[in-house]
């Protein structure tokens, strides 16, 4: 039943967002003649590596620094790039991805090898599912750049104060997993685009109804300063990305 809804509702997201899609294209062709389209690899189910498609917002060839993590100032974005950011352009093209099955809707979100490799045993478990555009997380951590901005490792700091929160939100996503939630959660996702304080608060009421934990629902609402935490499966604060 999810892949039937994952693959009706990208037609319809394709068939809707298509010409916003080629504007953005365009503008981002005319800002330094390059392909619009950044092709990221990402770590999908079982492990299996997959092209997610992406509006690109960045520099061309960005990735060569190496860092994974991006900030709100990151110098690589282009100044459409901003904009493109700012509303989730960069989004859309993923339903290509959903469409094909690489993807679902709702969905742990998909991650770099460099970040796959350092998940827990008990992370690991987040690779069981088909990766998604959205979930619980991805409207909880939208202000996720925002949170980096300022670092001179954001890829650490993400690793410290925003990773374990998704990671566990995403593992409790999976064991509570239905089409209703997959609905509400899209749901969520277009209110966030305009009140993300309304989005937070059904969030926050959705986690409680499927009784989350009491430290899951807190964060939730994101009236708390983050701090250093261990991942899921472990009691060590990540301080470096070797293995």
């Amino acid at each position: 039943m999810k892949r039937i809804f994952d693959l009706v509702f990208s037609s319809i997201g394709l068939s809707i967002f298509t010409p916003i899609i080629l504007i953005a294209c365009l503008g981002i062709y005319y800002q330094d003649k390059h392909s619009p389209f950044y092709i990221a690899k990402r770590t999908g189910k079982n492990g299996k590596s997959f092209n997610m498609i992406k509006l690109r917002s960045m520099i061309i060839n960005a990735e060569k620094n190496k860092v994974d993590s991006t900030s709100a100032n990151d110098p690589r974005i282009t100044k459409i790039g901003k904009i493109i950011r700012k509303l989730k352009l960069d989004e859309l093209s993923q339903l290509f991805n959903v469409f094909i099955g690489e993807m679902s809707l709702v969905g742990p979100r998909p991650n770099v090898k460099r970040e796959t490799d350092l998940y827990t045993e008990v992370e690991k478990n987040l690779l069981k599912v088909q990766p998604g555009i959205t979930d619980f997380a991805s409207i909880i951590f939208s202000d996720e750049s925002d949170i980096l901005k300022d670092f001179a490792d954001p890829d650490i700091v993400y690793n410290q104060l925003i990773r374990p929160w998704k990671s566990r939100l995403g593992l409790f996503y999976i064991k509570n997993q239905s089409l209703k939630i997959d609905v509400l959660i899209i749901l969520f996702t277009i209110v966030s685009i305009f009140s993300r304080k309304i989005s937070l608060i059904l969030v926050n009421k959705t986690l409680k109804k499927l009784n989350a934990p009491e430290d899951l629902c807190k964060i939730s609402l994101r009236k708390v300063q983050l701090k250093p935490l261990p991942p899921p499966g472990s009691n060590v604060i990540v301080e470096t990305r070797e293995i």
